[in-house]
């Protein structure tokens, strides 16, 4: 008598409903659709969709249905030169433009009631979805400068703490049309040895000359040519690292961050196209700076004079609008944090800060040397901008220094405190630009370009139709070689696909043209196990078994090669999971995923089916198989 426990079937059952039900979504198809979002990064409410409905309406801008996702307001259209319309409409309003940001985009067509609880379909790559394509610029030259601005501060230091007076510390060009060197320029009358002997720490690496044609003493300082690469590089690796925290930050999937050529990086992000938001984060060159705010002196009157007195800095108050002077010396900067998160405190959001142990330890002795005085946070940017000057665009880089929060010292603290008086918006973004990390050095974008879906949707059609054909002709083969049987592993293997299907999708995992192959792979491991099955089924028969036990049997003996060939593999996919970027991830998620799927279907899918078939006390004459 062939058996199945009860429990077996009801969740074999249930494992494919909610497969099918997780699946659904992926059936739909999508529309054109425009993405609106608030430039202050605040939840779009009703009125806000409202506004942009009626104003499409009023303009004569077809659309469809219109949602909020994520804070986010996507609006769906029949077709692209509706959603171009509707784009640039948008952008061309002057209430709007101070307000919103637009992105085009697409919008599935799942109905409501699946929409309302969680069920989205699978994201696609940028193969076969299309997104923003974007290729920067690394500023290699200014990465240069900053290491020799260290040399030259450091250099600073030591000569004022050995007592030896100096004239100047300056970066130039040595034997090079680059910068590459450090002149440090004493006084008339200093100890050029003694000086020499101090610069040997913060001069440690550099090749270091004495020059003494000026009528004063320098001391050189230069980098080789090794150490100008070195330098290059890291900053190249830094700013890539970088992008890609940003880039998962803002939750963009199977984003492809790397290197192109000397001094490039190609960033890939699938369905993003034209999003200025984006484009806006990943390119922000963002630190903070924490000082100390200088009580002594009057704001007002450095600010009228133009000048701000002797160890200060004049700065604006952003949210404040009024001047405000800052001492010079710097008490922790962006570099030193090791996590930024975004939390609530009684003023409002807030970003809560945790810095390094040196950075900790300077905080700490600060804090407590100046209670009930004030500190204040400066975020830096830096940015190109081009201007027209006589005609002709001229660029230039621009540091924007921005007073953002002021607070009294209430008590000490170390490496874990608040900035508070931001926006949730502005708290959250800031919060992202530095747990992302700063860029080592300024990236100017040079190329972009929106990757169509015209050919994504020509390599999803190629792609399912290479699907379709394989599974159809394995479908034909299984049916006419194992008769009954083979139907029976035809409904096993459609069931594997549907609760893969389900899984990508449940996990948000990127369907790329890998990822179809790796479909495609799954259903010809699935079939292997079946073939495995029916084979030893066959074998039992042979040896003149009793139909039912045959199956019992075939699927017992079976078992240790599917599992032995099965894990092999297993492996060999984890790996590529936890080791690959991009495609090859994509591919090794589906591959692994799929196994899984297809140990499912083909022991406990493809035995219940059969059970209920030939099992029970009914007597079976012969097996079609």
């Amino acid at each position: 008598m062939l058996e199945y426990a009860r429990w077996k079937y009801i969740l074999v059952a249930a494992v494919l409903l909610l497969a099918l039900l997780f699946a659904l979504p992926n059936f739909f198809g999508e529309d054109p659709a425009l993405q609106v979002a608030r430039k202050d990064h605040s939840a779009i409410v009703a009125e806000g969709t409202q506004a942009v409905e009626g104003f499409l309406k009023q303009r004569g801008v077809p659309f469809g249905r219109s949602y909020v996702d994520s804070g986010r307001l996507m609006v769906s259209f029949a077709n692209v030169p509706n959603q171009l319309a509707a784009r640039d409409a948008i952008n061309d309003n002057k209430d709007f433009n101070g307000i919103y940001i637009t992105a085009l985009s697409t919008a599935p067509r799942t109905p409501e009631w699946l929409r309302a609880i969680g069920l989205r379909p699978m994201p696609l790559g940028l193969d076969l979805r299309g997104g923003l394509y974007l290729l920067y610029q690394v500023d290699v030259n200014s990465a240069v400068a900053q290491a020799l601005e260290g040399y030259a501060q450091d250099a600073r230091r030591a000569l004022v703490a050995a007592n030896i007076p100096l004239k100047d510390v300056t970066s130039f060009a040595l034997a090079s049309d680059r910068l590459n060197a450090v002149r440090v320029q004493l006084a008339p009358g200093a100890d050029a040895a003694a000086a020499r002997t101090a610069l040997n720490q913060p001069f440690q690496g550099l090749t270091i000359t004495t020059d003494n044609t000026s009528g004063s003493p320098a001391i050189i300082g230069s980098m080789t040519p090794m150490q100008v690469r070195e330098r290059q590089d890291y900053a190249i690796q830094q700013n890539i690292t970088t992008l890609r925290n940003r880039v998962n930050e803002l939750g963009v999937s199977e984003p492809i961050v790397q290197r192109q050529g000397v001094d490039r990086i190609n960033v890939q992000l699938p369905g993003v196209q034209n999003s200025a938001e984006v484009k806006d984060i990943l390119g922000r060159v963002a630190t903070l700076e924490f000082r100390l705010e200088d009580m002594q002196n009057n704001a007002l009157e450095a600010a009228q004079l133009g000048r701000a007195p002797l160890g200060s800095k004049l700065y604006t108050h952003t949210r404040m609008g009024r001047p405000i002077l800052l001492k010079r010396e710097i008490i922790a900067t962006g570099d030193q944090l090791t996590n930024a998160t975004t939390g609530n405190s009684q003023e409002g959001p807030a970003v809560n800060i945790r810095l390094d142990a040196r950075a900790g330890e300077n905080m700490l002795k600060t804090t407590r040397a100046n209670l009930n005085k004030r500190m204040a946070v400066v975020l830096i940017e830096k940015r190109r901008e081009t201007t027209e000057v006589d005609g002709k665009k001229v660029t230039r880089d621009v540091t924007d220094e921005q007073v953002i929060n002021d607070a009294t010292i209430r008590g000490t603290f170390s490496n874990s405190f608040q900035i508070t008086g931001l926006g949730a918006g502005e708290a959250h973004e800031l919060a992202l630009l530095l747990r992302s990390g700063s860029l080592a050095t300024s990236i100017y974008p040079i190329e972009e370009r929106a990757v169509g879906p015209t050919l994504g949707a020509k390599n999803i059609d190629q792609g399912v139709t290479a699907l379709i054909v394989g599974m159809a002709g394995v479908f034909l083969f299984m049916a006419i070689y194992y008769r009954t049987f083979g139907l029976v592993a035809d409904l096993v293997l459609l069931a594997n696909v549907v609760l893969l299907t389900a899984l990508l999708s449940l996990m948000r995992a990127s369907l790329s043209l890998p990822g179809i192959a790796g479909i495609i792979l799954t259903v010809g491991m699935a079939v292997d196990a079946n073939v495995l099955i029916y084979e030893r089924i066959r074998e039992e028969i042979r040896k003149g078994v009793s139909p039912q036990a045959a199956i019992r049997a075939g699927f017992e003996k079976a078992f240790s090669a599917i599992a032995d060939s099965n894990i092999t593999t297993l492996i060999a996919g984890v790996v590529l999971w936890v080791f690959g970027t991009g495609p090859i991830r994509g591919f090794a998620i589906v591959l692994t995923l799929g196994i899984a799927t297809s140990m499912f279907t083909s022991l406990m899918g493809s035995r219940a089916l059969l059970t209920l078939m030939y099992g029970g006390r009914r007597k079976i004459a012969r097996l079609n198989i």
